[in-house]
């Protein structure tokens, strides 16, 4: 499906469409739908293609304190939300440690290159660098991992705008405890993020019948693995789309049987 795009670099794309401050806007889509949902007869659109390659596989581990102060405070919707990740790009194993805050409705993303064996604890530059941030409202030295999410990426810039799409599959969760699971095949996570609210890909999406879902594969992956954390934020998301509601001993079971996500 992303064959017929043009291609674009990495350079290219970041020249125009960086967005380390934007909006974004997820949606759960068939992927039987994408090929569709980026028919380009005008040309709009260009696709990022390293080496040849045009979908990229990723790594995040997520960091949190003991009492999963950063979990709680995007499961509560707090005003002064974070989230600590790595994030390794499998195929060139290259590392960032990031740093991604809430201001309002805008996502602001703060990184650094990090050594890709240390993705899953954070060194004392590490740690140094979240404390001289002052993005992080807990101290760094109590933060240890607690998920991990492996999925494939293809990038989607849409050129009039500046706006950009991102289309994961295969996504697998896991935690530090044997917990995992994985979405089923038929299902792509879609997020659009642009500098302001909405963009002609959304529209896109709206048109094909689909809606800003509320899903975070940090957020909705603890409530699945873990159905005693609250998940309100996400309970029409886990009830509609995976078939269960946060509570339920047998949820894992009940949105494998539902909605293809595996366990």
């Amino acid at each position: 499906m992303y064959t017929a795009l043009s291609p674009i670099g990495l350079a290219d794309l970041l020249a125009i469409a960086e967005l380390q401050t934007r909006v974004d806007r997820k949606y759960l889509v068939l992927m039987e739908d994408l090929a569709p949902l980026l028919h380009d007869p005008d040309g709009e659109l260009a696709v990022l293609e390293i080496e040849r390659r045009r979908r990229f596989e990723y790594e995040s581990v997520y960091f949190d304190t003991p009492d999963l102060s950063s979990f709680l405070g995007t499961a509560r919707s707090r005003r002064r939300r974070f989230k600590v990740r790595t994030r390794t790009y499998l195929d060139s194993g290259q590392c960032m440690l990031e740093i991604k805050t809430r201001a309002g409705e805008s996502t602001v993303k703060r990184r650094i290159d990090y050594p890709a064996a240390d993705r899953h604890r954070i060194t004392d530059e590490g740690a140094r660098w979240i404390e001289e941030s002052g993005d992080v409202p807990v101290a760094a030295a109590d933060l240890v991992p607690v998920l991990v999410t492996r999925y494939m990426r293809a990038t989607i810039l849409h050129r009039p705008t500046g706006s950009r799409m991102t289309c994961d599959s295969q996504l697998r969760i896991e935690d530090f405890q044997g917990r995992s699971g994985s979405l089923g095949p038929q299902m792509a996570v879609v997020e659009v993020k642009s500098p302001g609210r909405t963009v002609p890909l959304d529209r896109r999406l709206w048109k094909a019948g689909y809606r800003p879902a509320p899903i975070s594969k940090f957020g909705t992956g603890m409530a699945f693995l873990r159905p005693d954390l609250p998940a309100n934020k996400w309970n029409r998301t886990l009830r509609h789309h995976f078939g269960w509601r946060p509570g339920q001993p047998d949820a894992p079971a009940l949105a494998a049987a539902q909605f293809g996500l595996r366990t």
